[in-house]
């Protein structure tokens, strides 16, 4: 059986109920570090960052988000013993194998939400959620006009102990979202978009994908599905010079 792993518990999907133990917002800081610093894990251009993790070892994972004028910045580091993937073309079914996910709803509405999932291998898919769980319907053709990603391995004495993915969506990518309309991009200090955060796992690898795969969300879902919006948090775009209280 498929696990799903919320906040460091094992729990079965069959099992999942309950509200999000998540907190309520997540503080986006802004940010004037250079590109190229940001996509290469520069712990100087990341130390503004509020940092949220969840999972447990040695699967844990971390989230961290900044924003320009640009566009957006996202890093996620998965502790990882194994990092494995087998699929290379973008939109490929990435969540049939191990990757980190990041829905982003600017409208607030649970419907038209942008999904974005990166692999160990920095293939990437990028998908229009039209309607969420439990009657899901997607789109893979629609795509983030101005997207740049990158993966950092980690490893310890040649081992591999993690990996990381870094990527920057310029803000032009969220306007041909059905449900845009009325929202600011860039965004305004002070905007409160609606987002979640998710990891999958899976320690057999590639021979066996499905045996003992541990799905991990930072915000509890209601259901056996990452995409139930009431589990979604506010993602707040604080602006330049703000502290850096804990969301």
């Amino acid at each position: 059986m498929t696990k799903l792993l919320l906040l460091g518990v094992p729990v079965a999907v069959a099992m999942l109920n309950g509200t999000a133990a998540a907190p309520a917002q997540y503080h986006v800081r802004a940010t004037g570090a250079p590109h190229q610093a940001l996509l290469g894990r520069d712990p100087r251009a990341w130390q503004p960052a509020t940092a949220i993790d969840w999972g447990s070892a040695p699967y844990r994972t971390t989230f961290r988000a900044l924003w320009t004028a640009r566009g957006l910045y996202l890093r996620f580091d998965a502790a990882d013993p194994d990092p494995w993937f087998t699929m290379t073309t973008r939109d490929d079914h990435l969540w049939e194998e191990e990757v980190v996910e990041i829905f982003l709803d600017p409208s607030r509405s649970g419907h038209n939400y942008a999904e974005l999932e990166i692999n160990p291998g920095n293939v990437v898919c990028d998908v229009l959620m039209r309607e969420p769980w439990p009657a899901k319907q997607f789109d893979l053709s629609w795509q983030f006009a101005d997207l740049d990603t990158r993966v950092v391995p980690w490893q310890r004495s040649g081992e591999a102990i993690g990996w990381s993915a870094l990527a920057f969506i310029g803000w032009r990518s969220f306007a041909t979202l059905p449900s845009i309309s009325g929202v600011s991009l860039p965004p305004r200090a002070g905007d409160a978009w609606r987002f979640n955060v998710f990891r999958i796992e899976r320690p057999a690898g590639r021979s066996r994908p499905a045996l003992d795969a541990i799905e991990t969300a930072w915000s509890r879902p209601s259901g056996p599905s990452f995409h139930d919006p009431v589990a979604f948090r506010d993602f707040v775009y604080e602006p330049p010079g703000a502290g850096r209280d804990q969301p």
